[in-house]
């Protein structure tokens, strides 16, 4: 079949000739869904050259810093590591700072900034980092070389006026709004109560503050609030924290002041918030945009998302009153659900938008800033005291509850999500931001003079040309998604996947959805859909399927449409003023689907080449890499053969157990079905495992499953009665200290798995990293070496039977004995050392270790890349398999990238990536 839609529109800004009225005209460039396009404005197919600068005009310095003191500085390294993917390059040129937890600045290389957590470098700054002796020496170095900063510290320092205060004194130039609007807009009680001042509708509140805790005082709020003292349901909170930590659910006076005193007690902040809880209200939180000039400000704002908590599964009882914590915005589950636009009716989301706009002017922002709130429909009760104020209409009420002045700007945040619906790329709205800031500092217009953002991944093509006749440039298929335990972590792999490989020009690439299975259907006839931009950018598999099958219905279509252009209509009314905007680069395109077999067929007819990030099932067990080699499709990563090895843990065992005098070990296994352990008494099974596989406590894993889903050590009987109950009721999550030995949350398969794993436990050394120095000799680690056994993970790399290893990772748990799921794949949490330091391996225990990895994975018949998980003697350099995986996380603070990064010369991300694709079509198929 013929592929449609190779060419997606790009909005330029046309003047009739009067200069009076605007025109969008789209310019064809490569798109990144196969579909057909649709743009509702009016268009003409318009080829052109992209505006280029002078060949005299000055590079933009920015600086990036981030980090902080809050508990958000993990949060903090996410974002600087998106800002710097799609900023770098051209006519911005980056240098990345960070500011440690005691408030010490430095200069480190953007390699650091590609970390998984502040920890993994914070005990070796003062060796791999430039540091400054102060902050006012930091300013200083800033004045003279940058020319703008761009600050995304989250939380404190960063947005209660700190880091603006200090650039400020010294005259230089950043990026969002001044000191003294943002020390008003931080603390959420000030915010409130200026909100009430400017007549708008606010959450009713207790301010706990220090010490002077007045028992009669909240009893009396409760009260007069309609509250029970003993049990009514409020939400208690810090008043200068973000990312929603601390936030918690309480029941009545006793528990709040609990609550509170622990936050107090634990340095979260002095000043807590006790608020009503909102009942059956929706939560939802919109992004403000300022296009005005310099400091006229006129703000726009973009679609709004809806934010909708979701159970699944048994649950708690008090998990109904659930809240949208720290996990649920980072971590990617089915506990929340992201609506863009939100399922409000139209008149509603005008209302929120007029009213954040509003919101924004008068508290004196700038740039940008997301605007979080609720809105409640007619049927509740609403709060007495706000009539006659903004937020009250005929529907509902409409009520701010948080300003973020440095909005989270993760690959999949709000801004990125909210701004592609309105036709921004992630480089596009980033530019247009630092761009707008300039327009504020004089000695910065000429930076502003001509356009410095035509988006650097888009280049114009021939109307008509097919794609499979463009010379020179490949068709790549990112696939992700499927229906294992591990599709949102697949949808994280397979989104900066794409989004790397969009930095070539050479390449066209185009992100697919692995729809879930239906039961009875073959895998041939699997659902994939083909995306465009704005829909990858989801939550969660489910959220990227409903968003699919809403944008071909017409009646939800032609909503979203209409709100769409009301949107880029206020935007380009005042972005047609500046030079430097050249055009919105995203169309409102549709997804297209396929069945799995005219898919790979269509993969075929195209030349494309399939990038899988299809973790689990048929995206690692031969399945996929079967159908595609069946038509000749090139695909990265390993065969048929050898994924269907590696998926069986057994089988991979099997195949290494003749590598033992080489140093190669494996670990006794003992597979159960779950009907078994269901039927059969804890006790009996427990006393067969702990006999057979000689040991006394063991590790439970699904046979098929891996991202740590299931995985457990069970220390006695007791511990395995809880496991099973777990797979009896089916539960999505093990509770933290559900066992003897205290642990994190565990997340279990859905559907539970029928086969099942037992092994001995294997006891590690305790690493502990302290962003402190500890000691001189210790630089930050804490290491005993007892058993002199780590934990490491380790890529490898090349042609079939050439695999070369990079350099392995000594893994460190945070909580519990398994790495948790967030632990592996939520940027900001997790550390990883990379290499391991010399204090626990020796360069010839390294090597030593290197040279059996690779003969594993030769062994194995691996090619392209996979990742081996294995415990290292620090002493022999003698390796003791864990699992190999095909198919591994490649999410933005995936290991993988920490390992190319210590590659000399350096591998980034994007080279890397690209790097792996080359090496699928070398592959001899």
């Amino acid at each position: 079949m013929p592929l449609e839609g190779t060419c997606c529109l790009i909005a330029q800004i046309c003047t009739s000739g009067t200069g009076n009225s605007v025109i969008l005209v789209f310019r064809k460039t490569r798109c990144s869904g196969v579909g057909a396009t649709r743009a509702t404005s009016r268009t003409e197919a318009v080829v052109d050259d992209d505006r280029v600068l002078n060949e005299d005009s000055r590079v933009l310095r920015v600086g990036l810093i981030c980090g902080g003191p809050s508990a958000e500085r993990g949060i903090s390294l996410n974002s600087a590591r998106s800002v710097l993917d799609h900023i770098e390059g051209g006519d911005l040129q980056v240098s990345c700072f960070y500011i440690d937890y005691d408030m010490n600045a430095f200069a480190i290389s953007s390699a650091q900034v590609y970390s998984n957590t502040p920890a993994d470098f914070d005990f070796k700054l003062e060796s791999l980092a430039k540091g400054f002796s102060s902050l006012d020496k930091f300013a200083e170095h800033l004045a003279a070389s940058v020319d703008i900063v761009f600050p995304v510290i989250h939380g404190r320092f960063g947005e209660d006026g700190g880091i603006q205060e200090l650039l400020e004194r010294y005259n230089v130039s950043f990026v969002g709004t001044g000191s003294r609007e943002c020390r008003k807009a931080f603390d959420k009680y000030d915010a409130s109560f200026e909100l009430s001042k400017q007549g708008f509708v606010t959450v009713p509140s207790f301010l706990i503050q220090g010490s002077e805790i007045e028992e009669c005082e909240l009893s009396k709020w409760f009260s007069s609030n309609q509250l029970d003292p003993n049990s009514g349901k409020v939400v208690v909170k810090p008043a200068r924290a973000g990312s929603s930590i601390g936030v918690t659910v309480t029941y009545g006076v006793s528990d709040s002041l609990k609550k509170a005193n622990d936050l107090i007690s634990e340095g979260i902040d002095d000043k807590i918030l006790v608020e009503i809880f909102l009942e059956g209200g929706s939560e939802f939180t919109a992004i403000v945009l300022d296009v005005g000039s310099g400091f006229d400000c006129r703000p726009v704002v973009l679609l709004p998302t809806e934010v909708e908590l979701q159970l699944h599964g048994s649950v708690d009882v008090r998990e109904e009153d659930a809240i949208f914590n720290y996990r649920r915005k980072y971590l990617p589950t089915q506990q929340v659900a992201y609506h863009t636009p939100p399922r409000f009716p139209p008149k509603v989301i005008e209302n929120i938008r007029e009213g954040a706009s509003i919101l924004f002017r008068q508290l004196g922002l700038r740039d940008f800033a997301r605007i979080d709130g609720w809105f409640l429909p007619n049927s509740i009760d609403a709060f007495s005291s706000s009539a006659g104020k903004f937020g009250r209409t005929e529907l509902g009420t409409i009520m701010y509850t948080d300003i973020n002045l440095i909005s989270g700007m993760e690959q999949t945040s709000f801004l990125f999500q909210q701004a592609s619906k309105v036709g921004f790329s992630h480089s596009n709205i980033l530019r247009s931001v630092i761009h707008h800031a300039c327009l504020r500092f004089p000695n910065l217009a000429s930076h502003n003079e001509v356009s410095a953002l035509s988006p650097r991944r888009s280049k114009p093509l021939p109307v008509d040309e097919a794609f499979n006749k463009q010379e020179g440039v490949r068709k790549i298929f990112v696939l992700f998604g499927g229906d294992t335990s591990e599709r949102q972590v697949s949808l994280m792999s397979g989104t900066n996947v794409w989004l790397n490989l969009q930095a070539f020009d050479d390449l066209d690439v185009t992100p697919c959805l692995l729809a879930p299975s239906d039961d009875h259907s073959d895998d041939s006839s699997r659902v994939v859909w083909s995306l465009p931009y704005s829909l990858v950018l989801r939550h969660t598999t489910e959220e990227v399927l409903d968003a699919c099958i809403e944008a071909i219905e017409p009646v939800q279509a032609a909503m979203t449409s209409h709100l769409r252009n009301q949107v880029m209509n206020d935007l380009m009314e005042s972005l047609k003023k500046h030079s430097w905007f050249t055009g919105f680069d995203i169309a409102d395109e549709l997804p297209v689907r396929y069945s799995l077999e005219k898919w790979v067929k269509l993969a075929k007819e195209v030349q494309a080449t399939v990038f899988i990030a299809v973790h689990g099932g048929i995206g690692e067990d031969g399945t996929l890499q079967s159908l595609l080699e069946s038509e000749g499709v090139p695909h990265t990563g390993p065969g048929e053969a050898a994924s269907k090895t590696c998926m069986d843990k057994v089988a991979t065992s099997l195949a290494l157990s003749h590598l033992a005098d080489l140093g190669v070990l494996t670990i006794n296994k003992d597979v159960r079905r779950k009907e078994d352990l269901l039927n059969v008494p804890a006790l009996e099974i427990w006393d067969e495992l702990t006999s057979k596989l000689q040991c006394e406590t063991l590790c439970v894993k699904p046979s098929r499953d891996g991202c740590s889903t299931g995985v457990a050590r069970l220390c006695c009987v007791e511990d395995l009665a809880v496991y099973i109950k777990a797979l009896k009721d089916c539960l999505l999550r093990i509770p933290p200290d559900s066992f003897s030995k205290s642990h994190g949350m565990i997340e279990m398969p859905s559907p539970p798995p029928e086969l099942l794993i037992f092994e001995p436990f294997i006891e590690t050394d305790e690493i502990v990293v302290a962003s402190k120095s500890v000691g001189e000799k210790a630089q930050g680690l804490v290491w005993k070496g007892n058993s002199r056994w780590v934990e490491i993970t380790v890529g490898v790399i090349g042609t079939l039977g050439s695999m070369r290893s990079l350099s392995p990772s000594v893994t460190v748990k945070e909580t519990g004995d398994i790495l948790s799921l967030e632990e592996k794949f939520q940027g900001g949490t997790g550390i990883n050392l990379t290499p391991p330091p010399a204090s626990i391996v020796s360069n010839e225990a390294l090597e030593r270790c290197k040279q059996r990895i690779e003969l594993i994975a030769n062994t194995l018949r691996l090619e392209g890349f996979s990742r081996i998980d294995a415990f290292l003697n620090v002493d022999s350099g003698e390796v003791l398999i864990i699992e190999v995986n095909t198919v591994p996380g490649m999410t933005p603070s995936t290991v993988l990238i920490h390992q190319a990064l210590a590659e000399q010369p350096p591998m980034y991300p994007h080279k890397f990536f690209r790097t792996l694709l080359d090496l699928a079509s070398e592959r001899i198929i």
